[in-house]
Parts: structure tokens; sequence; C-alpha cells
């Protein structure tokens, strides 16, 4: 039998960071009846391995589910291998590219790989959903879908905008949250876990478990952390991410960069400092005395510290300082080799690794993204000389030194 920490404990961890919980009500009841008979609650995260890497955004909701494990109940990690080859409508304004079985089963090793750093793999129960989804006939699909009706899948934001403007939806995209809550069903979910975008989708399922006799599960909402930029959420798509398998150094620089007003938000969303601790930093920021970049600096190193380790973090640390406050080259620079002087810069960058493709090297030039020896290259035609070794730099953390 678990022991459990009580209900107003659990309460107390469940709603840091938390957007919305419908209801408080009925989840103090479940984890009550919980810590008088023992027996966990199954605590549900789907996720569409739609894209290979996870950042910080996805590690919110995450985190979470981690919460969860931490007050002893069962987490389960639903990989959506099949609702991923729907695609989830939520928050688009068109219809979004279908994925084969192959890219799933692909993005969806490195999801898990990448969850692990964040989540306690011996308590974590990792189920695809092709399991089920994928044995259901189409008799099956129907009956399902006789559960619900176009005025209500019409209430929902994203296509009611699209209805409403003209914007095509397919039938298939009604399908998804459907099938979502039939994960639910299946898993006998108590408690179902997605960010503020997944609202509708995890409504719907307490309503289907009504009607499969099932005690309706309660939603809990986490926030879109907003990127860098700070503006746009976090997205790889939109370039403001802190990717959770970044290096230490980059992973510290990007924590840096957010702007000032995120400092708090990230360390409530992102971190494992206290709750005493939080209301502190938020007295810091208050502060005109305080230079903000002090609290930036700690919460760049929390975020390293949780991913790697906390000498990980000291190091970046040390290395920001050098490169950014100082003005120097880290001492551990890679080494490259070319095979011909003079080189062109587009191909040297090519060669050596420090851009995936010509054409991604050509944008970083374009964009003013690189330097050999502290000078920036403006034409894709400059050929650099390699009488002496040469520092090229790429971006604002990434360094190379290049001989012949």
């Amino acid at each position: 039998m678990t022991t459990f920490r009580s209900v107003r404990e659990q309460m107390d961890l469940i709603r840091r960071g938390t957007h919305e919980i419908i209801s408080e009500e009925e989840l103090e009841k479940r984890l009550r009846e919980s810590l008088n008979t023992g027996v966990p609650l199954v605590v549900k995260l789907g996720c569409d391995p739609s894209q290979p890497d996870l950042h910080l955004g996805h590690a919110v909701v995450l985190r979470k589910l981690r919460h969860f494990q931490d007050l002893g109940h069962q987490a389960v990690l639903v990989i959506g291998d099949f609702t991923a080859m729907i695609g989830d409508p939520s928050g688009r304004n068109k219809t979004r590219p279908q994925i084969s079985a192959q890219e799933t089963r692909e993005h969806g090793k490195t999801y898990v790989e990448q969850a692990s750093l964040i989540l306690d793999g011996d308590r974590l129960k990792i189920v695809n959903n092709s399991s089920w989804l994928g044995e259901m006939n189409f008799g099956e699909v129907i009956q399902l879908a006789s559960h619900y009706t176009v005025a209500r899948m019409l209430e929902r934001d994203d296509f009611e905008k699209r209805y409403e403007s003209g914007t095509p939806i397919s039938i298939h995209e009604f399908l998804y949250p459907l099938a979502q809550a039939m994960d639910s069903i299946k898993l006998r979910a108590d408690v179902e876990l997605g960010g503020t975008d997944q609202k509708f989708n995890l409504l719907m399922a307490r309503d289907l478990q009504r009607d499969f006799d099932q005690v309706p599960q309660v939603v809990v909402t986490t926030p879109l952390l907003e990127g860098t930029d700070g503006v746009q959420k976090m997205s790889k798509s939109y370039g403001n991410y802190i990717g959770v398998g970044e290096s230490t150094q980059e992973m510290y620089g990007k924590t840096m960069s957010i702007p000032d007003e995120l400092i708090l938000r990230y360390f409530e969303l992102a971190t494992d400092v206290s709750g005493r601790e939080l209301r502190s930093i938020e007295k810091k920021l208050k502060d005109p005395s305080l230079n903000p970049r002090d609290l930036k600096r700690r919460l760049a190193r929390e975020i390293v510290t949780l991913y790697h380790s906390e000498e990980k973090a000291r190091e970046a640390e040390a290395e920001f300082q050098l490169i950014f406050v100082q003005k120097s080259i880290p001492e551990d620079v890679d080494s490259f080799e070319a095979e011909a002087s003079p080189i062109n810069i587009v191909q040297l960058l090519f060669q050596s690794g420090l851009a995936s493709s010509r054409g991604e090297a050509r944008r970083l030039i374009q964009q003013g993204a690189v330097d050999v020896d502290g000078k920036k290259v403006t034409h894709i035609t400059t050929e650099v000389e390699l009488e002496k070794e040469r520092i090229i730099k790429v971006g604002k953390r990434r360094f190379l030194r290049v001989s012949i």
C-alpha cells in the first residue's frame, strides 16, 4: 500500500504552475479516496510525437506529471503514435499535415528518451495508443463518433474561427479529440494533463467517460511557456526554444537571453525552486537596486542543473562569463583541419560541421552570424586564408579553430 502525503500537501504541489483544475473539488475527493485506500490515481499525459525534439515548453506539462509521480501516483505517458497520424488541430488555422507511422515511431523513441530526463522511468507506464485505436473497426469508429455532435465540435475555438472564415475543416480532424478521449476510456484515467490549448480535448474525454459509465477524469491544464523572444509560445519553428537535450552552453546562453519580465515565470514553470523562494524572487525583482541579470544567472544555473548537473551548470556559467562579459575565446574550442587554403567560407562552414548544409551556411552569413577572427563575414563569396590558425565563430556560442 502506498503512503501518500496529506490532501492539502498534494494540492499545494499540484496547483504550482497550473493554469486550471476542473475541478478542484473533484480532485480533492479523488486524492482523499486514494489516501484512504492506498491506491494511486491513474494520471495520464498524451503526447503526439510529431516532432523529435523536446524543449522547455513541452517540459512544463511533463514536470507536472513528475509532480504526480513524486506524490506516489501512477503516471501514464501515452505515445500518440496513432493520433499523430491524424494530426492534432489544436490552435491551427489550417489542417495539420499528417505524418507516417514510421515517423511517429522514430520520433516516439526520441521523445521517450528526452522525457526520461524529467520523469522517473522506474515509476512510469508507457503505452502506445495504436494498440487500441489501431484495432478498432469502422463500425466501432462510427459508434464512437455518434457520442458527439457537429454543433459541439464547432464550439471549439479554432474550429469555430475556421468555419466562420470559410477555412476548410477536414472530417478526420473531428476524429482527433474523439481518439484522444478513447485513450482516457481505455486507461480509466482519473486525471489527465495538458496545455491550455488541449482543454477542449480533455473535456471531451470527461463527456465520453460518462457515456461509458466511468467517473469523469479531472482535467489539469498548464500554461504555454513563452519562448526566448518573450512573445510567441516556445516552438522550434519560431526559433525561440531551449531544448532539453541541448548542450550546457546553449541552454545557459539561451536562458540568459530571455526578457527580464519572464524571469519569475521561468522560475515557476521551468525549475524546482520552492514556493518560498519564488516569493523571494518576486520581491527581489521589484527592488530597483537589484540587477535582474543576477537572478537570470541563477535561473540559468537551475535549468542547466536540472538537465545536466550542478558541476556542468558552473562550467557553463564560467564559459558564458568568459565569452560575453570578458569577450574572450574559450580554452576548449574544437579544431578542424581544412584541405586547402584559401577556402570559401560557405564550404568551410559546411565541411567543418558548423552548418548542416551549404544552404544553412549561406543563411548564417546573410544573417550576420559568422565571424572570422572577430571580423564579421558579410559575403558568401569570402575566401578564408589559412596561412595561420583562424577562429571561426557562428552565432554567440559556437567557436572553431581552423587550420590547414
